[in-house]
């Protein structure tokens, strides 16, 4: 392709964490990125989104309250292979991004297009990320739902993580996936 952002867009492409290593975006390379994260559509200006950087100690701080709360949300005890694991969470990459969905009253501003502005703020922030070289991870998992990851991430109530953004350098190719087929997802009216 001629146009480097169509094909950028055409070849993106999820990287998993654990595939994700040093060296991570630096302080004026997340700065850029999280600009473009925030230029997105946003009716009424409400910024209904916001972003938390989890980079070097914080990450192993955020992964021992995962362990907690995984072992206080579980009905058996988890085992310690499993906590180890909690622990390691946000080591994947390094550089984690959470997105905070925010929505504010406003009467012309819906719920939902704040939700979908939340959205549109996570995957510009992995297209900012891929444009400078990097591979990056949208994901959720439990600890997105979990009140007391929440609570130590400082949300307030009616906030909710959109995503965690893993950010690094790929140490692996990532296998390319099958693609909806066009025609079995696009319609035209007519009227």
């Amino acid at each position: 392709m001629d146009n480097p952002l169509l094909a950028l867009l055409s070849s993106r492409r999820s990287v998993k964490p654990d595939l994700l290593g040093d060296p991570g975006p630096g302080a004026d390379e997340i700065e850029k990125i999280l600009t473009v994260a925030a230029r997105v559509p946003d009716h009424k200006k409400l910024a209904p989104w916001r972003f938390i950087v989890l980079e070097g100690d914080a990450r192993v701080a955020l992964g021992e309250i995962v362990a907690e709360a995984c072992a206080a949300a579980e009905k058996e005890p988890p085992s310690e292979m499993r906590l180890a694991m909690e622990r390691k969470r946000f080591l994947r990459a390094p550089v984690v991004i959470a997105v905070v969905s925010r929505t504010v009253k406003h009467p012309a501003a819906p719920e939902w297009e704040q939700i979908l502005s939340a959205g549109a703020a996570c995957y510009n922030l992995c297209l900012a990320a891929n444009a400078m070289g990097y591979g990056t991870s949208w994901l959720t998992e439990w600890i997105a739902y979990d009140q007391r990851v929440s609570a130590a991430l400082g949300l307030a109530e009616g906030e909710r993580i959109a995503g965690f953004i893993y950010i690094g350098t790929p140490t692996g190719r990532p296998e390319e996936r099958d693609r909806p087929v066009l025609s079995d997802i696009v319609t035209r009216w007519h009227g």
